[in-house]
């Protein structure tokens, strides 16, 4: 007997298009061969000016507690996602899932914010990027507050971008703290048109830089206020004084 065909990843193009109509695929199992594509009636959403930056995270903000690196380790940082839910032992993200996400980044439309402890990856996202629109996947964290300082560097990266709309899917307690909200389906579709105008591509022209231009940019605006050593300091103030 044969062994099944190992089914292949979701064409990128195909993808892309999901997202840009407010659609995204998820799958029942790990081992799960088949996908299915989700729209919710209710989206999180998380205002890029509403971040809420606690005390305690921006201490480890400051400290430089993690190296914070973009699109270094996106295969690391998907199979960390993908790991079994202590409450479920299951897991949305499938093998299939994965490949097909990996295709993405590698198309360039697919990125990944890592956190680092003396060269151990301990914390991380993922998520889908185009013209001034990210949508975030999941994030995943082996150290406290591994996952909240990636998603703050995402968010200060966004904004330097020009980007418009940070999409989080489904609501849960830990993004409301961080400061996301629940919004309609219509509304949601309404907010992502309007991300994706004509002139509202991520092309580096000015009109939306992308996370990866948006990462190096940030960079460079913590080197120029004489903080190139201790970047998270720069973010920090940027999103105390902002949220």
């Amino acid at each position: 007997m044969h062994a099944p065909a190992t089914p292949p990843p979701i064409d990128p193009a195909l993808l892309l298009l999901a997202y840009r109509s407010g659609i995204f695929p998820m799958a029942d199992a790990r081992d799960d061969p088949e996908i299915f594509w989700v729209e919710p009636q209710r989206r999180a959403v998380l205002p890029l000016n509403g971040f809420h930056c606690s005390h305690s995270l921006a201490k480890v903000l400051r400290r430089g507690t993690f190296a914070v690196t973009c699109n270094q380790a996106f295969a690391a940082v998907i199979e960390a996602c993908a790991d079994p839910r202590r409450d479920t032992g299951e897991t949305w993200i499938s093998s299939r899932i994965a490949r097909s996400y990996i295709a993405m980044h590698e198309a360039g439309q697919a990125h990944s914010i890592e956190c680092w402890q003396d060269g151990a990856l301990l914390g991380g996202l993922y998520g889908v990027g185009f013209d001034r629109v990210f949508c975030g996947e999941s994030m995943f964290s082996r150290a406290s507050e591994g996952s909240k300082v990636a998603l703050a560097w995402l968010v200060s990266a966004l904004r330097r971008a020009g980007c418009e709309l940070l999409d989080c899917q489904f609501m849960t307690g830990h993004l409301a703290s961080l400061g996301a909200a629940e919004i309609s389906q219509t509304e949601y579709l309404e907010r992502l048109r309007a991300a994706q105008r004509p002139g509202a591509a991520a092309d580096g022209d000015g009109a939306g830089l992308g996370l990866a231009a948006g990462f190096a940019a940030l960079l460079g605006d913590a080197a120029a206020a004489g903080l190139s050593s201790s970047p998270g300091n720069f973010i920090a103030q940027s999103l105390t004084h902002t949220s």
